[in-house]
């Protein structure tokens, strides 16, 4: 990807224009030399990976660790019964993200967006959307390439990678991508759209990675809900005309910076934050006697 930063595309948009989306795509074709009907036609394709992971996910099964699976009925069952104090919207997104991550934890099909670790976020937000508003495949498409443009510059700018730059980088990441890409599907203006990325970066700045025996399930998962649920909330913040008085792009790079300053205990090495609690622990040492020698 040629840009640089957010603002670009912004400016690109603004001096054509285009839609956000379109820049992006537009972007890709010449960086790839793909054609547009090709370039259209993967991105479609994974978003229907999306839906068919959500269709195929199974409850009844428990990953090798036995730390996840399951939840994700419990919390789909809660929100057909409207039990949920979140709300119908969020309460649905929540029991996506979850089916998503323990998906993943079970060795399913799932779509890295933009990592495996943070594959809840953005499928939780845009299915539910589709769902609720009856949005046509192309319109998803659409909204994908807007978090794909978000996502790209992230990572030249700083880090999708939770054993580079945290769980900031991960869930963080993949936050400020569905908010964008939610901004995008409410009809807000690339303004709206830097708006909403930069609130949901700052909203899960500093957020470590430690996942417990070193897999990608304890805390993991259930961080995809808390991802899912800061998007919609900062959408819904950059959509009523709330600005982030910091610029989209200096908060891609201070999470960089963040990023850079955590310990290596930190990052994805399993060695501190709640993996290193007594019971975080016992979990691991419980995982590594039952792995087959």
């Amino acid at each position: 990807m040629s840009f640089g930063s957010l603002e670009e595309i912004c400016v690109q948009c603004q001096q054509q224009g285009l839609s956000f989306w379109e820049v992006v795509l537009a972007d890709h074709l010449r960086e790839t030399g793909e054609s547009r009907q090709e370039a259209w036609d993967r991105m479609a394709r994974s978003y229907q990976a999306m839906e068919e992971a959500d269709r195929q996910y199974d409850g009844s099964l428990r990953s090798a660790s036995g730390l996840a699976g399951g939840e994700g009925a419990v919390l789909e069952e809660l929100a057909r019964q409207g039990a949920m104090l979140s709300g119908p919207f969020l309460g649905r997104a929540a029991a996506r993200a979850v089916k998503m991550g323990e998906s993943n934890a079970c060795m399913r099909r799932i779509v890295a967006a933009p990592t495996a670790g943070a594959c809840g976020v953005l499928p939780a937000v845009l299915l539910t959307y589709r769902q609720q508003e009856g949005l046509s495949l192309d319109r998803m498409v659409q909204a994908l390439l807007v978090a794909a443009g978000i996502g790209q510059v992230i990572g030249a700018r700083a880090s999708l990678s939770g054993a580079e730059g945290g769980c900031q980088a991960e869930v963080g990441s993949a936050s400020a991508m569905a908010a964008g890409a939610l901004v995008f599907l409410r009809g807000g203006s690339c303004r709206q759209i830097l708006a909403g990325t930069a609130m949901a970066l700052q909203a899960l700045m500093g957020l470590v990675c430690d996942p417990v025996a070193g897999l990608v399930e304890v805390p993991c998962i259930k961080r995809n809900v808390i991802g899912t649920a800061n998007a919609v909330t900062c959408a819904d913040m950059a959509l009523g005309g709330l600005s982030s008085p910091i610029p989209a792009d200096e908060t891609l790079d201070a999470m960089g910076a963040v990023g850079r300053l955590m310990p290596s205990c930190l990052r994805e090495t399993a060695l501190g934050g709640i993996a290193d609690t007594p019971t975080g622990r016992r979990l691991a040492q419980e995982v590594l006697e039952e792995e087959p020698t």
